[in-house]
């Protein structure tokens, strides 16, 4: 072997390697809360703001949330993602507001409403985000909270319903 010629070996990092080892883990514990959230945060794309305002305040109370900006990935089957958001929570909270219902918005909640009413421990929460909209016609006796008119205390009674 003459001088020039040199092997390299690959230097061994544990700081490098309990960071990936760390990651990995954090983005699998992401996932198996995802399949078991308390809570799934159902919006109209046009309220991802506030949703994802109020998903935040949520986590930062404790609970697990699903929220779809945070739960789909590129190449995720979105079909598949929202129905094991809807599998494993306990409450679904219904943003509305002036904007309107979606189709996939609607979907979520009539889906948890048929749960509800079928005796599984399901709830839907109403929540007016912004604007002046009204919430289903069937679910016009629920009582919801009013984020539109009073943030804080909207989100201290949505805290009070999530058990």
């Amino acid at each position: 072997m003459n001088s020039s010629s040199k092997i390299l070996l690959p230097l061994h990092n544990p700081e490098a390697e309990q960071n990936v080892a760390s990651s990995a883990e954090a983005l699998s514990q992401r996932q198996s809360d995802a399949l078991k959230a308390n809570v799934f945060i159902s919006h109209r794309k046009h309220d991802t703001e506030l949703a994802e305002r109020l998903s935040q305040t949520l986590e930062q109370a404790g609970h697990t949330v699903w929220f779809d900006e945070w739960e789909i990935n590129l190449g995720d089957s979105i079909v598949e993602r929202i129905n094991q958001g809807l599998e494993g929570m306990s409450y679904l909270v219904l943003c509305y507001s002036s904007a309107g219902m979606s189709p996939w918005v609607n979907r979520e909640w009539m889906s948890t409403l048929h749960r509800q009413l079928s005796d599984q421990s399901v709830k839907i929460l109403p929540i007016l985000l912004s604007g002046n909209g009204k919430p289903p016609a069937i679910l016009a006796d629920i009582r919801h909270a009013d984020l539109a008119k009073d943030w804080d205390k909207g989100v201290q009674a949505l805290l009070k319903a999530i058990r």
